[in-house]
């Protein structure tokens, strides 16, 4: 324990602020609880004391040793600005906002309770008071660079932009060296689209404190949305060795290692992070772990947990929205909206494009919610075409969430998910009564803002129904649609492909983060046992394709038997299946949208069934289409399967054949029909809520 022997209190004091200002919080509450025996009436000394222990996390402590300065000092604006800083801590907004208040009557225009008055607001998301008081405060204190960035990160909120970078750049002239003055500046340029000078600002504020993990973190986040994975990925890297437990510099890494096929320490990283996931304290983005193997239980923990977070953070906000959600009469048409970054080109948007045009009709009317901006192509032109399209790509969730509210939607589809840019912040809002997720995330988002998740049977059987949140919607047919308006038009020539005349061509066109060791492993023991065949894989970012062929060099085949496909546009890709003569799939994570291009463009598939939800698309895909010998229950079967069709040209061509057949007249890819089943759902939870029933579990 800190020594107490002071002569007066005033050494003490001097002492307690070295330390706090030290960041030696320990330390102070300690030398702090000592000296208050020595000084029981010194309300400064209990001031501090509590300070201190609020940097530790003591909150109940603090509260009473700041109760006790206020009944002291009932006069010092401080320690109301502590106290409500206590009552923030513990959720307490609007309690906050009373004691300054009332603080401000006793001491109008105080500059410190201006500013702890703006604090209080700016977390119960009024925004625009929020700004009026720092306003006020920083005309009292024209020089103070937090009062310019207090002000700043308030007009960021409102959405003026401009005036927030030039209250920026007023705290850089008065404090230039402020590491949070460059990490406001760059959140700042992030909104404006300036992301090079945002990744430079966030980069300028890990020099001037290396030792906050944030920095690197946000600068990788940057890099990752530009496209400079190495960059990133090296950034997070960064974060961890400032920060071990930062989460999501790990989460990310592990993702960005993945799709980079730098299997550097992977399996170290990657245990680390389901360790966290599966502990139930830690905070994990359940999307982080998709490509992972961890147990539905583990997913379902993650999910909660992260779930939590959202919820504590938007909570405010959403009371202050205060959406209202009359019910309609039962005759009523049902407004259904779909909120997607992808409705584009894109996977989303190509999954979902045929059954929307094949929806519309009593009772619906369809609203599209598009995240990202137009990008021109024809997906997105057919989707405005099938529904009321609205671009919201420019709009914060709020205001994306008063579109939805105005457009009366009833059922609200979540194709987003945590992997969704606002990350569910929208769905936290409840624009609409009824909220359903759908395709972007197989499997519970643990929200309590979401009500039921559409699945089939095959994705999401009984077995594993325990580990769902929501009330569960699950579809006579696999839950994953198809625009069967596709034409698959022929190859280019195999030499124009980069494959070779002869020989079988397995392929693999999942995204490169699928692609882990282990199934990549599988691939080449498959490759060794079928002569003269080849391993079709799509172009990785960044050194990927080198990494592959050094790893299959380590494995024993040559690295010239990896074929590399560019990236395409849609068509001339679906085109290229022509050529591949069985697709192999990877776990955990399967093929989602690419196990439906292949089947449709007439190529068999060969999974395993995952025993999470991510693993059980392609499954689910090959039951419905009524050829389960392509879904595998192990490693080793799955290779056999392989390397016995790799083997025998003629049982590939059977195989191809029966596809073609099965694929004609299957109802896998009868949009009608997928339409009829999903209106159906439709109605069923729109006439409980109308009938002001709960939400339940619905088989169609």
């Amino acid at each position: 324990m800190a020594s107490t022997s002071f002569a007066d209190v005033n050494a003490v004091l001097n002492r307690l602020n070295a330390l706090l200002q030290d960041g030696a919080f320990a330390d102070a509450a300690n030398l702090a609880a000592g000296a208050r025996l020595g000084f029981p009436m010194a309300a400064e000394l209990a001031r501090l004391h509590g300070i201190a222990l609020m940097q530790l996390g003591r909150i109940r402590e603090a509260r009473m040793a700041l109760v006790r300065a206020a009944e002291l000092a009932p006069e010092s604006v401080e320690t109301q600005c502590s106290l409500a800083s206590i009552a923030l801590a513990d959720g307490g907004a609007d309690a906050a906002i009373e004691r300054m208040r009332a603080t401000l009557r006793r001491a109008p225009d105080h500059p410190a309770a201006l500013q702890m008055l703006g604090t209080a607001l700016m977390v119960a998301t009024r925004y625009t008071e929020a700004r009026d008081s720092f306003a006020q405060a920083l005309q009292a204190m024209p020089q103070h660079p937090a009062l310019c960035l207090d002000l700043a990160n308030a007009e960021l909120q409102l959405g003026h932009v401009e005036q927030a970078e030039a209250r920026v750049r007023d705290a850089l002239q008065i404090a230039p060296g402020s590491d949070t003055a460059h990490a406001l500046l760059a959140q700042v340029l992030q909104v404006q689209g300036r992301s090079r000078e945002a990744v430079d600002a966030w980069l300028q504020a890990e020099r001037l404190d290396p030792r906050n993990a944030q920095y690197p973190c946000e600068a990788g986040r940057m890099l990752e949305g530009m496209g400079k994975l190495e960059a990133a990925a090296d950034a997070f890297d960064r974060a961890l060795r400032v920060d071990p437990n930062h989460l999501q510099a790990l989460g990310r890494l592990v993702s960005l290692r993945r799709r980079l096929c730098d299997w550097r320490e992977l399996d170290t990283l990657a245990q680390r992070l389901r360790q966290a996931a599966a502990s139930g304290r830690a905070i994990v983005n359940p999307s982080a772990l998709l490509s992972e193997d961890v147990e539905p239980a583990v997913q379902q923990r993650a999910a909660r947990a992260w779930a939590a977070t959202v919820e504590q953070r938007l909570a405010p906000l959403r009371r202050r929205l205060d959406f209202t959600h009359p019910r309609p009469p039962l005759d009523m048409p049902i407004r259904v909206g779909f909120v997607a970054d992808g409705f584009n080109e894109h996977a989303t948007g190509l999954l979902v494009v045929a059954l929307l045009e094949a929806l519309p009709g009593n009772p619906l009317e369809l609203h599209l919610f598009a995240t990202t901006p137009d990008d021109g192509g024809p997906t997105r032109r057919r989707l405005a075409a099938a529904a009321r399209l609205h671009d919201v790509s420019t709009l914060k969730p709020a205001q994306v969430a008063r579109r939805i509210h105005a457009a009366g939607i009833e059922i609200l589809f979540d194709l987003n998910g945590y992997r969704g840019k606002d990350g569910a912040e929208l769905m936290a809002l409840r624009a609409a009564p009824l909220q359903v997720g759908w395709l972007a995330c197989p499997g519970t988002s643990g929200a309590p803002w979401m009500d039921y998740l559409l699945a089939d049977a095959v994705m999401l059987p009984d077995s594993l129904r325990v580990h769902v949140r929501e009330k569960l919607l699950r579809l006579p047919r696999c839950c994953q649609p198809s625009d069967t308006t596709r034409i698959v038009r022929p190859a280019p020539a195999r030499a124009d492909c980069g494959l070779p005349a002869h020989g079988t061509v397995f392929a693999c066109f999942n995204g490169s983060h699928k692609l882990n060791a282990a199934s990549f492993g599988r691939m080449t023991k498959i490759l060794q046992q079928v002569h003269d065949s080849v391993l079709w894989l799509c172009s990785g970012p960044e050194g990927a394709d080198d990494r592959l062929r050094e790893a299959a060099a380590a494995a024993g085949i040559a690295p010239e038997r990896l074929v590399f496909m560019p990236r395409l546009p849609h068509l001339e890709y679906l085109a290229r299946y022509n050529h591949a003569d069985l697709c192999l799939d990877t776990l955990p994570c399967t093929a989602h949208a690419t196990a439906s291009d292949a089947l449709w463009a007439g190529c068999p598939l060969l999974t395993c069934r995952g025993h999470g939800f991510a693993g059980r698309i392609a499954a689910s895909l090959l039951h419905h289409l009524d050829m389960p010998e392509l879904v595998c229950e192990n490693e080793d079967a799955f290779i056999a399967t392989a390397v016995l069709y790799g083997n025998d040209r003629d049982a590939l061509d059977m195989l191809r054949l029966r596809l073609a057949m099965q694929r004609a007249n299957n109802p896998l890819f009868d949009m009608q029909g997928f339409a009829a089943d999903f209106r159906r759902m439709i109605k069923a939870i729109s006439a409980r809520y109308r009938s002001g029933r709960p939400a339940a579990d619905l088989d169609g």
